[in-house]
């Protein structure tokens, strides 16, 4: 796992992405900090990790990145980490649009061409 609170390339992404699922790379974004984890098989894992160095579970979210794809194809907005019917999450997507808005904001701070 690889915490991501500066900085990571796209290439890099893209080698992530080779190493375990192919095309894909799992994420969990801590809305708080501006940082997200990468670079594990489970959202579970990434989110204990950063739960392990102080996140809160409210603010952790799970998304997969998809390295080849661009625009609205490069963020998906999907993992069990997401149900959250306590913070009116119904779904493993993110369903508050100001939320999703705030999770593109920081994967497009962090990811860098």
């Amino acid at each position: 796992m690889q915490l991501v609170d500066k900085k990571i390339t796209l290439t890099e992404l893209k080698q992530l992405s080779e190493r375990v699922f192919g095309n894909l790379v799992k994420a969990v974004i801590d809305i708080k900090k501006g940082s997200m984890v990468v670079d594990a098989a489970m959202h579970a894992d990434e989110e204990k990790f950063l739960l392990d160095r102080g996140s809160k579970q409210d603010d952790l979210w799970g998304i997969n990145l998809y390295p080849e794809q661009k625009g609205d194809n490069f963020i998906e907005f999907d993992s069990v980490i997401n149900l959250r019917p306590r913070q009116n999450n119904f779904s493993r997507g993110v369903d508050d649009k100001n939320l999703r808005k705030k999770i593109i904001d920081i994967v497009n701070k962090l990811v860098t061409t």
